[in-house]
């Protein structure tokens, strides 16, 4: 009977399939549009759904991106750590290589190689270093200490050194710091023209870290001990210092004058005179002028092997020395006799000996009647102006502790004056050569 019923049922379910197959099949023109646009609408909608999403998972990631990078730029700006690193000694040999060459080049008044190293030393400081290399002989020691910078191949770098004077036997030490680089090209360079703050509150901080202000206070220490114990090295120092701020100024003035000339000049000329003085000027350079006659040195400078301020230095003349004038150059240099062989000066640091003759003889007279006043020349008759040795002392060719010894003259001789120097010398006649003596050994 169950059964009989379920046959039944099934057989009236596939009757309904069976009716509405055939009525799909009659109707086909109408039904089947009907579903393909069902079906389109349904394909619609999954894309719609899907780009959705993929939009959305697209705005996500892009938002986590940008909350990473504020959050790596915060980092950048504000370092609130600094390495505590020790300090390294003569580690690096490329940056000993680069203090080595830098500190050579502030001895030599060698500008083009301060600048190459160093493209942030104004002219300003420019002038000083060439005025300060006229008293520098040398740095025989450099001790170079180095941190980690802020930067891949960046070094904050500590320069202990010690300075070699030509007109002083003690070496004097000093401490100098600098951040240093290294370019795309692998070289080192000093950069003093750094201004993000990152950098220069990284810097400060490591500054700040004990062993660096150790080594500071270590040096500071050794220098005011020194100053205290050798008075005349104090005096040296100070005295130094005042004519490097007077030649500054001087060479300031001059420079500015120079242009306003210049500028001035340009105004008043026109394009044709302007043209005709270049040609002249041109003329002039390529042919220098022979002369033959002696000139004497007005300041302190170094003598140099060619008619360049990066030539070699094979010497310093110092003030009043005279020298044979060999060819007057239309670039600024002089070619003069030196040692027995040629050298080179700045023009404007000589000057004819007939034209300093006067000026010469109001400044011995000048001399004369002040030593004569206080007792410290003795007059002798018939031989001109001399000064009496207090001390066994040496005669050297130079005004310098370094320049040859003639030779050793001793208490009581008497040596022929002929200009007491404002650099603490005096220069003599010594076996009828011109000759020098340190000013504090006679009277």
């Amino acid at each position: 009977m169950s059964r009989h019923r379920k046959s039944s049922m099934n057989n009236s379910i596939k009757d309904r399939l069976d009716d509405i197959k055939d009525w799909i099949s009659d109707h086909a023109k109408i039904v089947m549009p009907v579903i393909l646009v069902v079906c389109v609408l349904f394909t619609v909608l999954i894309a719609v759904n899907a780009n959705k999403k993929a939009a959305a998972e697209e705005e996500a990631q892009m938002a986590e991106s940008t909350e990473v990078a504020d959050t790596a730029a915060l980092l950048t700006e504000d370092v609130e750590t600094v390495p505590e690193l020790p300090l390294e000694e003569n580690a690096y040999p490329a940056v000993n290589a680069l203090v080595s060459s830098y500190y050579s080049a502030l001895a030599e008044g060698d500008l083009d190689t301060v600048s190459s190293i160093n493209a942030f030393v104004d002219d300003t400081e420019k002038i000083r270093i060439q005025e300060m290399s006229k008293y520098i002989d040398s740095y025989p020691q450099l001790d170079v200490y180095t941190k980690a910078g802020p930067v891949e191949g960046s070094y904050l770098v500590y320069v202990y050194s010690k300075v070699k004077f030509t007109e002083y036997d003690e070496m004097v030490p000093g401490m100098q710091a600098f951040y240093v680089c290294t370019d795309e090209n692998g070289n080192c360079y000093i950069n003093e023209g750094e201004d993000n703050s990152v950098v220069t509150n990284y810097i400060r901080d490591i500054s700040l870290q004990d062993d660096v202000v150790d080594l500071n206070n270590k040096v500071a220490v050794e220098y005011n001990e020194l100053l205290e114990s050798d008075e005349e090295l104090n005096a040296f120092l100070v005295d130094l210092a005042q004519r490097i701020d007077v030649s500054v100024g001087e060479a300031l003035a001059k420079a500015e004058a120079s242009q306003v000339q210049e500028e001035t000049a340009a105004e008043e000329n026109t394009e044709t005179t302007e043209a005709a003085g270049a040609e002249t000027a041109q003329v002039a350079e390529e042919a220098p002028v022979n002369v033959t006659k002696t000139v004497r040195a007005t300041d302190v400078v170094n003598v140099r092997s060619s008619d360049s301020e990066t030539a070699d230095k094979v010497g310093k003349a110092q003030i009043g020395d005279e020298f044979t004038l060999l060819e007057e150059k239309g670039n600024g240099w002089s070619k003069i006799t030196f040692d027995g062989k040629d050298a080179f000066i700045k023009t404007e640091y000589l000057e004819p000996v007939e034209k300093a003759a006067a000026a010469s003889e109001t400044e011995q007279t000048s001399q004369d009647t002040a030593q004569a006043e206080t007792n410290t020349v003795t007059q002798t008759t018939g031989d001109g102006t001399t000064v009496t040795v207090k001390e066994n002392v040496n005669i050297r060719k130079t005004a310098s502790e370094t320049g040859e010894k003639l030779g050793l003259v001793y208490v009581g001789e008497k040596l022929e004056l002929v200009m007491k120097q404002a650099d603490g010398w005096t220069k003599v006649k010594y076996k009828g050569q011109t000759a020098y003596v340190k000013s504090d050994y006679v009277e």
